[in-house]
């Protein structure tokens, strides 16, 4: 099959770290006081301009260098989707967060929106990100499609596109391991051919199968890669192989995607990235319906499927310190197959692989302790399905460092007065009895609501800038959010992780 089908696939690399996320809320009143080493040039930019003293101009450069927006055709390809505004804002170097939209197109076609936030790298996000939307279109095709489409991959005829992406031109820059993602691909819908008793086209069953699909895929590719790559290769000083499948598996990802066809939607979640509808109530006001579950030591459901899953004498060991195996935080994610595969197939790898030390941190290479009955960490989504209703406004998709920061209720807030243009509309009248101080917070709110609606039309990046720049008033201080945009990265994962948001909007602009 051709690889340009599959759009370009791969994985990029980064640190592997299985830590604590040391993000701070934003409502520290003061921020650390930045230091740098003699002769850096880092106490100033090119312009003699102090850190922390970043001019809007700045600000705005660094805050909209990722963002995207897209309005598909009106009628009924779009499926009720006026459009979407999406951003991102990277804490680690290089950023472990990468998102994908795409419209689906045979049959009543639909779209795809997804996020996802990689931990131990960004390679596993990366690979997931470009592959996850191939398999959830294979999952869906009638059986006769997919008959056709084999037909016309043997005779090596031109293959019709399964999906139209709409991609910031940075999101898929990087390299690519086409070649086995395709001939994985080709496997998953030859054994849907031959397995007859499946169900044609509906979504619930095939984003599970999807899901668990690829993650399965994944770890077959890592081991056909252990097994058939050399070791001397493959420890070549300065090696950097980007799209390893090794690399990919040995790393992680959550997902959280959105599946929007006719009206109807789906959201399939995978770890502690969120969906949360914006609803417009009679009255005017918004309200904030989350449509996901964190997959984590918070969620008492969650807890109590890991313990059932594992012998009552693992009970303190299979959770510590609200981390699986005391290690990790999601209990639900792609890759991280050292959750996943057997003791002897860890040892392998850790004795055949010597040159994974240069690419992986100590917690990958080292044996998780208490790794007693494997797998711990699972692929299944949790899948919810949504009759789209005329109040349901629009659906933020964010991975958890938004979530981390703002409330739910704060983000469908800041979305829906943005769309509405509530600030400008609402009258400034003082409350009876208000003294100077609380009219000077009013005044000091109704200036910072007025001059970020001015400057955003996206609304993901609208979200952003009240995330990091928020004054404990529900507007914008800007010596805050330069401070934020001005840390180092080394401090900046301090106080807040990588930040994915995507805002799709529904039905009709009429609000």
């Amino acid at each position: 099959m051709a690889v340009a089908m599959l759009g370009r696939m791969g994985a990029f690399t980064g640190c592997c770290r299985f830590e604590l996320k040391q993000c701070r809320s934003l409502s520290s009143p003061v921020l650390p006081r930045l230091h740098y080493p003699a002769g850096s040039g880092g106490r100033k930019d090119r312009t003699g301009q102090e850190a922390g003293q970043m001019s809007l101009a700045q600000i705005n450069s660094i805050l909209k260098a990722n963002e995207h927006s897209h309005a598909p055709p009106r009628g009924p390809a779009s499926h009720g989707v006026l459009g979407f505004h999406s951003n991102m804002l990277p804490s680690n170097q290089p950023g472990e967060d990468r998102r994908s939209s795409a419209t689906y197109l045979p049959g009543r076609g639909g779209l795809l929106f997804g996020v996802f936030d990689g931990h131990a790298g960004p390679a596993c996000a990366h690979s997931v990100s470009q592959r996850l939307f191939y398999y959830i279109a294979v999952a869906k095709l009638p059986l006769g499609t997919l008959a056709e489409l084999e037909r016309a991959v043997e005779e090596e005829r031109a293959v019709p596109p399964l999906l139209e992406w709409h991609q910031h031109p940075q999101d898929h820059s990087f390299p690519t391991g086409g070649a086995t993602s395709s001939h994985s691909l080709r496997l998953y819908w030859q054994e849907r051919l031959q397995d007859q008793d499946q169900e044609d086209g509906r979504v619930t069953p095939a984003l599970v199968n999807a899901f668990r699909r690829l993650d399965w895929d994944l770890s077959v590719e890592a081991q056909v890669h252990l097994s058939s790559s050399s070791p001397r290769r493959l420890s070549l000083p300065g090696e950097r192989s980007q799209s390893s499948p090794l690399r990919v598996a040995l790393s992680g990802c959550t997902a959280c995607v959105a599946h929007i066809s006719n009206g109807v939607l789906h959201v399939a979640n995978l770890g502690d990235s969120r969906a949360v509808l914006g609803v417009q109530e009679p009255d005017g006001h918004w309200s904030a319906v989350s449509l996901t579950n964190d997959h984590n030591a918070q969620n008492p459901d969650e807890l109590q499927r890991i313990f059932g899953e594992h012998p009552a004498s693992e009970r303190r060991t299979v959770v510590r310190h609200e981390r699986l195996l005391g290690l990790l935080l999601p209990f639900r994610a792609f890759g991280d197959v050292r959750f996943k595969w057997s003791r002897e197939m860890l040892s392998r790898v850790h004795e055949a692989r010597v040159d994974l030390r240069s690419v992986v941190g100590e917690g990958v290479r080292t044996p998780a302790p208490h790794y007693l009955t494997p797998p711990y960490l699972s692929a299944q989504p949790e899948v919810i399905r949504h009759h789209i209703r005329p109040s349901d406004k629009f659906l933020v998709l964010a991975t958890d460092g938004l979530w981390e920061l703002m409330h739910r209720q704060t983000v469908v807030q800041l979305v829906g007065e943005l769309l509405t243009g509530l600030q400008q509309q609402r009258p400034l009248v003082p409350s009876r009895g208000m003294t100077l101080g609380g009219l000077q917070r009013l005044l000091l709110e109704r200036r910072g609501q007025v001059m970020s609606v001015l400057e955003d039309q996206n609304a993901a990046t609208h979200l952003l800038r009240h995330a990091l720049g928020d004054d404990g008033y529900g507007a914008v201080a800007p010596n805050r959010l330069a401070k934020m945009l001005s840390l180092p990265s080394e401090l900046a994962r301090r106080y807040r992780d990588d930040i994915t948001i995507t805002v799709i909007h529904l039905n009709e602009p009429d609000l």
